[in-house]
């Protein structure tokens, strides 16, 4: 009996600690291939955890946005400009970021393009992921507009969209960054070249939002931080083109804030 009601309490802890979490993922690529990279993640988050860790997305990048803005994720993968507004918005609370780069935007062109400096953009069409997509998009528009570059953006949905669209000549250049050049197919990436970088800025976040408990943050941050440490978790970065991911407080982002972008406020009305 003894040995019953030990088993039915050990069974009853799990069910309580056990819960479910919308991990929701940026975008910057097709639904299918962030799946297929994602997915085994939150299976191992979930073996690791306790916790039932699902992945979610969005169809393009604004419905993300707007999915933030409602709360619809209970942690999210989300650009830095992204953590910045809804940390400040929304509450959303850092948990870890990639520990082994910075983020960096690119403008790529097609590898035949005649096109070597930023000036010969001039009046072009360029695609972007979307307007608030940080590196890949807000930052190259706002050099190009401080040195008198005028061009018009436009907006494909994702980075994969933007590689796809330059390889095949429908834009003369578009903005991406570099881990998702690395990792879009290898078929469209030999067809481009980096024609300019931006700056180096703190990546993007994982962060929760504040109805999760700190007890759940604490569980998933530990999970995170040290999947690196097993052969297991280290296989599962590699396709993301992730080494291991550093435990973040929100400040790591003050680089990102002196910028002062305010694209996203429209949302808020």
């Amino acid at each position: 009996m003894n040995y019953f009601l030990v088993a039915l309490a050990a069974l009853m802890s799990l069910q309580v600690h056990a819960q479910t979490l919308r991990f929701g993922i940026v975008p910057q690529q097709s639904a299918t291939v962030l799946a297929t990279g994602w997915t085994p993640i939150m299976r191992y988050l979930s073996e690791v955890t306790g916790d039932n860790i699902v992945f979610a997305t969005a169809p393009d990048i604004p419905t993300f946005e707007k999915r933030l803005l409602d709360g619809e994720y209970d942690v999210a993968y989300m650009n830095p400009y992204h953590f910045t507004f809804f940390n400040e918005h929304r509450g959303y609370k850092a948990i870890a970021r990639r520990g082994d780069a910075s983020i960096q935007g690119i403008i790529v062109v097609r590898k035949d393009s005649p096109i070597n400096e930023l000036s010969e953009l001039n009046g072009q069409r360029l695609a972007f992921p979307s307007p608030a997509a940080f590196a890949a998009s807000v930052v190259p528009r706002a050099v190009l507009a401080n040195s008198g570059v005028e061009i018009e953006p436009v907006y494909v949905s994702s980075h994969d969209s933007v590689y796809l669209n330059v390889s095949k000549g429908f834009f003369v250049a578009g903005g991406g960054i570099g881990r998702t050049l690395n990792s879009t197919n290898p078929e469209v990436a030999e067809q481009l070249r980096v024609l300019w970088k931006t700056n180096e800025y703190t990546p993007h976040a994982i962060a929760a939002h504040p109805r999760v408990d700190t007890e759940t943050f604490d569980r998933l941050s530990a999970a995170l931080v040290t999947m690196a440490d097993k052969p297991q978790g280290l296989a599962l970065l590699k396709p993301l083109s992730i080494s291991r991911w550093q435990a973040s407080v929100d400040a790591d982002w003050d680089d990102v804030r002196a910028l002062k972008i305010d694209l996203l406020d429209v949302i808020l009305e």
